[in-house]
């Protein structure tokens, strides 16, 4: 068994582990000072918790599972203050911790409810998707959704450690794995180039767990996670590149009620992204083209409804990069070279959209 460590630097440094069958490194993670440990899962996934809860009962630690709603539904005020009481019942203390396994929403709100109870537990990350593997469960962003917008409410809080068992892969249904892919493609467009080579060498092979670069693919791409939150953990400058696609993204996930998966919205929210960069005289033609191709060649979307600008430029609004009434983006100026453009023209906002308009 080939076990990679990743290091994640910056204030609060830990590991992301990975590799196939790596369950047993989570007792490693959490420490010798914890005795309780409360697993949150989703209530419809007990198998993916069962294994997770067995690794870290075998080692001593008494094991509390706790049971939450399934993908976005999960993140609600509601959800959170019944995790809370849960917490409070069962007498965690702040020498315990939390253990986060399932997809990027059950991440979120675990490190949520970490950082918040009591001020702040250990958290360790367990994503079971690919999305949470390369991008949700890493860099301690942590929050839940209000009905005005996503991700609205959170805070920093670096986990102890993120462990990614790629054996969890192979469950996972083809569409969603697919969806996960559009966070892979973007560490290519904002850092790594290779990401993009390695999906054009095989867009098959990169759609399933088992394709002849997914490790490295995967590795890759919380390499560049890994880069950026350890330099900047708390967005303050170089973490905003992150979010390259997802000032539409958001918007497009709240005008669908969060029926469409993340990387989705993620996918047309890149393609939107490129074309606001040609039309701003930053990049080539060539570039949005591959962005359209790369895309396109895995399953994901590039396009989106017409009719629905008014209200997607109604939601952007509220996107957690705009300062004031100053709407962000974050646009290319070449591959692996990006920059905000600020406070852009309605003119150049709206021609950008009918570029991408169904």
């Amino acid at each position: 068994m080939t076990i990679s460590r990743i290091k994640v630097g910056g204030e609060s440094p830990y590991d992301v582990v990975v590799g196939a069958g790596v369950l047993g490194e989570l007792p490693g993670l959490l420490g010798p000072a914890v005795r309780t440990v409360a697993v949150v899962h989703p209530a419809s996934l007990p198998e993916i918790a069962r294994p997770v809860c067995g690794a870290i009962q075998a080692d001593g630690y008494e094991v509390v599972p706790m049971p939450v709603p399934d993908a976005e539904e999960a993140k609600t005020v509601e959800v959170i203050a019944g995790l809370w009481s849960s917490l409070g019942r069962q007498g965690v203390t702040r020498s315990d911790a939390v253990v986060g396994v399932g997809g990027g929403a059950t991440t979120d709100l675990a490190g949520f409810a970490a950082a918040t109870w009591l001020r702040g537990v250990k958290v360790v990350q367990v994503p079971t998707t690919l999305l949470g593997m390369v991008d949700a469960a890493i860099g301690g962003k942590t929050g839940i959704n209000t009905p005005e917008g996503k991700n609205l409410v959170g805070s920093f809080h670096p986990p102890a450690g993120v462990l990614c068992d790629l054996a969890t892969l192979v469950s996972v249904p083809r569409d969603d794995y697919v969806a996960g892919l559009a966070e892979i493609i973007k560490g290519g467009f904002i850092a790594d180039p290779v990401i993009l080579t390695l999906i054009e060498d095989d867009p098959e092979g990169a759609r399933h767990p088992g394709g002849r670069h997914t490790r490295e693919l995967i590795e890759r791409k919380v390499r560049v996670k890994a880069d950026v939150v350890g330099a900047d953990l708390r967005e303050g400058g170089l973490r905003e590149i992150l979010n390259y696609g997802h000032t539409l993204a958001h918007a497009i996930e709240r005008v669908e009620h969060y029926r469409m998966r993340h990387g989705e919205a993620v996918a047309i929210g890149m393609v939107y992204a490129a074309e606001l960069s040609r039309l701003d005289g930053r990049i080539g033609s060539a570039v949005v083209e591959r962005t359209r191709s790369i895309l396109t060649s895995v399953g994901l979307p590039t396009a989106y409804r017409r009719e629905a600008w008014p209200e997607i430029r109604a939601h952007m609004r509220l996107d957690k990069k705009s300062r004031g009434t100053t709407l962000r983006f974050v646009v290319l100026d070449d591959l692996a070279r990006v920059s905000p453009l600020e406070d852009p023209p309605e003119e150049l906002l709206e021609a950008a959209y009918h570029e991408i308009a169904l």
